[in-house]
């Protein structure tokens, strides 16, 4: 039955994890070594602790990519949008601001103070453009521009990650 389709599938994402979550702690149960449970950690957080900086890493690229959008379709209307924006109007700063900050925080060049100066645009941006359209973010169109804000906010304080021209300087 296609109705319950979405059942099975959501039930063997969950019995994936569950099956995940006991394969990575049943080494340490055999073993005894985890009989202090506060002592110690659990073996799936010491599995991903080391992948934790590569995912920042990843994070930042991702987003990076995901903002350029918004400064290539102000400046270069690709992908191609409504109206571009003219200059004296905020959304015509925005665009430079986007793009090259963006691509300062894809290279990871300069990660901090550009994440604090795009979480600011961010912030900005949902509040004098979104803000006024309503109260809740899903009906005035402003999630993205929340998420934007607080993910440079994060950035700003964990800085780039291990694959950034940051941790080469």
């Amino acid at each position: 039955m296609q109705i319950f389709d979405w059942r099975r599938k959501i039930f063997g994402a969950l019995a994936f994890a569950v099956a995940l979550f006991v394969a990575v702690d049943l080494p340490a149960i055999a073993f005894g070594t985890s009989a202090d449970a506060s002592t110690t950690t659990s073996g799936l957080s010491v599995v991903l602790e080391q992948y934790r900086p590569y995912v920042l890493s990843i994070l930042r690229i991702v987003v990076g990519l995901l903002f350029l959008q918004h400064g290539t379709a102000k400046i270069f209307n690709f992908p191609p949008q409504d109206d571009m924006p003219a200059f004296p109007r905020p959304e015509w700063f925005a665009g430079r601001i986007e793009l090259v900050g963006s691509t300062l925080v894809i290279l990871g060049l300069f990660t901090r103070p550009t994440a604090f100066i795009l979480s600011g645009e961010m912030a900005f941006a949902y509040f004098i453009s979104h803000r006024p359209r309503g109260f809740f973010p899903l009906l005035n169109g402003g999630e993205p521009a929340v998420l934007f804000c607080f993910v440079f906010l994060y950035l700003l304080f964990a800085g780039g990650g291990p694959l950034s021209l940051d941790a080469l300087l």
